[in-house]
């Protein structure tokens, strides 16, 4: 390692760190609300408040109550571990307090932005420029707020940051190589093990890791750290999730209905036409809209017993089988909830912060502000973007002697978001402006590295590539 980059690489962390404390508590602290998923993190912390938390402020501070049992596995949990114990040393009578747990969550993106940096190897004027993309998509307004947060999503996010950064620095030789494995280790842990959900990622991930290759590697010297990085990842993914409801099988009825009652049978299309092809009796049409934990929700109807297996993953498969259409206008709503990108019903201040309920911040609304007006064309307008981002990723993978390490990361995310569209969209039914918060995210951070594939590498980088490369260079040029 060069003194030289390596203070470039501190430079970039401390400037990013910087952005984003003051991004966080200037001129006061924000956060994001608890939607009531949050006690399914808090209890295990002995943290759970007795009432629900609200949505319209964000809960700052957790005192102590009864530790309970969930089956929930979350790496959120981990990262509030250690906020707890720190906090600690400061609030004995705080088991959570958040604002210790968004320090540490601009921390560890501070640390994914800074190894992204070094991975691109870049000069100093354009390091600058892909910190300044990358603070864009991770401080965005839409996102920022799941740092300070018991949510799961803060942990997805960061958990990308250090996992492209991993990879990235993964292509590099020497001993920026092996802490590119010890980042891509602790990014994939806490980015794969966010949530349910983000077990996508894990086929990804593995197939990029067969794709990393530093200039002049070959045989054993080639594969033996992707594949210790992938076996670490894969026993400890496999450790974690077998500790608890990995499948998420406690909410899988609860899906199923809102999917069945919000998405598929919606009021606004073929309701008794639906309700048919669903094997359900017309008369629960008036369960329309309403949510499994709602006082009139369909399961306390006596005859809900005798149609229970309709509301199953087999039936809606099914109905999703019989009924492409449908699941081109679903898709298209999901698009558009993906591109909304704010929560609508979750505020960003304390109680005490002067704010009215629900109030949300708009510090740096940049993107959100972009996707939130062209959010009405859904699809018409996701599907445009990503094959945008599609083409700059494969142009860049195919340039071996060029940007081949960023449009593996491009095409990974860009993967993933795909994916999420279709796990969440089809399988959720409510609230899907915030599960789609993981199609968003990965789709903008995806744009940023194919904008930053176009910056070439440092001169003496890019000499090195092509001195191991010859007939790659050649065959490019």
């Amino acid at each position: 390692m060069k003194i030289r980059e390596i203070r470039l690489t501190l430079g970039v962390f401390f400037a990013a760190l910087g952005v984003l404390l003051v991004r966080f508590l200037v001129p006061r602290p924000i956060g994001m609300a608890d939607n009531g998923d949050g006690w399914r993190i808090l209890c295990r912390l002995g943290a759970r408040e007795f009432d629900r938390p609200s949505q319209y402020f964000v809960r700052f501070s957790y005192g102590p109550a009864p530790a309970c049992d969930s089956e929930y596995i979350s790496s959120q949990s981990w990262i509030d571990k250690i906020a707890s114990g720190l906090g600690q040393l400061f609030d004995p009578s705080s088991i959570l307090n958040l604002l210790v747990l968004g320090v540490l969550g601009c921390l560890l993106a501070a640390g994914g932005i800074a190894a992204i940096v070094a991975g691109l190897r870049l000069s100093v004027r354009n390091s600058f420029i892909a910190t300044a993309a990358l603070l864009l998509v991770a401080a965005d307004s839409a996102f920022f707020g799941y740092f300070a947060s018991v949510l799961s999503e803060g942990a997805a996010f960061v958990g990308m940051l250090l996992l492209a950064g991993g990879l990235l620095l993964l292509h590099r030789p020497g001993p920026w190589r092996y802490t590119g494995a010890a980042v891509t280790v602790l990014g994939a842990m806490i980015g794969i093990n966010a949530k349910s959900q983000t077990l996508l990622l894990i086929p990804l991930f593995a197939l990029a890791l067969l794709f990393v290759r530093p200039a002049g590697s070959r045989g054993m010297a080639r594969w033996a750290l992707p594949l210790a990085v992938l076996a670490v990842v894969g026993a400890g993914t496999a450790l974690v999730q077998g500790a608890g409801d990995s499948a998420n099988a406690e909410y899988r009825e609860a899906n199923m209905y809102h999917v069945v009652f919000n998405a598929i049978v919606d009021g606004e299309h073929d309701t008794a036409g639906d309700l048919a092809a669903l094997g359900l009796p017309p008369e629960f049409a008036n369960y329309v809209g309403t949510g499994w934990w709602s006082e009139n929700a369909a399961w306390h109807s006596p005859e809900y017993a005798r149609y229970r297996d309709k509301i199953s993953r087999r039936n809606v498969a099914q109905y999703y089988l019989d009924h492409p259409a449908r699941v081109v206008q679903i898709l298209h709503k999901s698009a558009q909830e993906a591109l909304t990108a704010r929560v609508p019903n979750l505020g960003s201040f304390g109680e005490h912060a002067g704010q009215p309920p629900l109030a949300k911040e708009y510090r740096v609304p940049v993107l959100s502000g972009i996707t939130g007006w062209i959010a009405p064309l859904g699809l018409f307008a996701l599907l445009p973007i990503w094959l945008l981002i599609g083409w700059a990723g494969l142009r860049a993978f195919r340039n071996r002697t060029g940007r081949r390490d960023v449009g593996i990361v491009v095409l990974m995310f860009l993967l993933f978001a795909m994916g999420q569209l279709l796990v969440s969209g089809l399988g959720e039914g409510i609230e899907n402006v915030k599960h789609q918060q993981l199609t968003i995210f990965p789709t903008l951070l995806a744009a940023a590295f194919a904008a930053l594939s176009f910056l070439p590498r440092r001169k003496e980088d890019a000499a090195a590539v092509e001195e191991h490369e010859p007939e790659t260079a050649a065959a490019s040029g």
